[in-house]
């Protein structure tokens, strides 16, 4: 007991003296800070300019000058320019929207098998420009037996209203059988709610003819691979075009559903089945001329896009 009071007593004993070791070695110990050469003011400070430190003044003007002002190095980076020094400049630097880029869909390229016979029917749509404004062409018709039944050509400039609408104002020129028609065609395309894909357009044609296209189209994802597409499509006349067999008001609808299989997203194969009919004055036409108003297809084909 007596050992280890003895031991707690030179503990003590060492941290009392330590402070006084440290002060005796200090050389600057009870020594003022201020220099002997610089006169006190009123408050007892250090003469000097702005509270610098005695003997410094000149060293700290100097310094404060080189700071706020004098000419900028010549190798100092322009402060208005983007990061990394790249100049705002649209030859050097352009975003996105600036950039004009093409894209090419092939929405259906099939074959239509229908009362024994076997035909190809084509659908695409192409585009090219900015992301506001673009050229549009759209194509879309049936060849069978070595001609083209049908044949509609678009060639449209689309620009875009809304983040997902673009309004749409070109021309359009039909062939194939019978005589060719030339129209003028404006319309709007775009997503709506619930993720329908939609195509309004209006026509004009020579003599006083009307036309409006109607097209909806949705598709339903049942696996990240299998996607189940549903179509439907309306056509609607304002006059008579006999040599066409087209009556006014609604002349025809076609739906269907197609199921695909994306091997890519680029590229999937489909099958599906199409139901097409004639109505009002087409369907009176068409019966008058022998042919059938109502038709059930069969059809399998390719989409793809680059």
């Amino acid at each position: 007991m007596r050992k280890r009071v003895a031991l707690l007593a030179l503990v003590l004993a060492g941290f009392t003296a330590y402070p006084l070791c440290a002060q005796s070695q200090d050389p600057h110990a009870g020594h003022e800070m201020s220099s002997p050469t610089a006169p006190a003011t009123q408050d007892g400070d250090a003469a000097g300019k702005d509270g610098d430190m005695p003997g410094m003044n000149g060293a700290s003007e100097m310094d404060m000058g080189s700071m706020q002002g004098g000419s900028a190095p010549p190798d100092a980076r322009d402060p208005h320019a983007y990061s990394g020094g790249y100049a705002i400049r649209p030859d050097r630097l352009r975003l996105a929207d600036e950039h004009r880029f093409g894209s090419l869909l092939m929405d259906r390229f099939e074959a239509v098998h229908s009362d024994g016979n076997t035909a190809v029917a084509y659908d695409l749509q192409a585009w090219y420009g900015r992301t506001y404004d673009r050229a549009v062409l759209k194509a879309e018709g049936e060849y069978d037996d070595g001609r083209f039944e049908e044949a509609s050509t678009e060639l449209l400039w689309s620009h875009a209203v809304a983040a997902f609408w673009d309004t749409q104002l070109g021309v359009r020129h039909d062939g194939g059988e019978g005589p060719g028609r030339t129209w003028l065609a404006f319309g709007v395309q775009g997503l709506a709610p619930y993720w329908f894909e939609l195509d309004v357009t209006g026509y004009i044609g020579e003599g006083g003819r009307t036309a409006l296209n109607l097209e909806a189209e949705y598709e339903l994802l049942l696996t990240q691979k299998w996607i189940l597409q549903s179509r439907i499509e309306a056509d609607f006349h304002g006059k008579d075009d006999r040599e066409l067999g087209i009556g006014s008001g609604l002349s025809g609808i076609a739906a269907g559903i197609r199921l695909r299989y994306e091997i890519r997203r680029e590229f999937a194969p489909y099958m599906g089945i199409e139901w097409a009919g004639t109505f009002g004055d087409t369907r009176d036409l068409a019966r008058a001329a022998g042919e059938d108003t109502r038709d059930t297809r069969i059809v399998a084909g390719l989409r793809f896009w680059f």
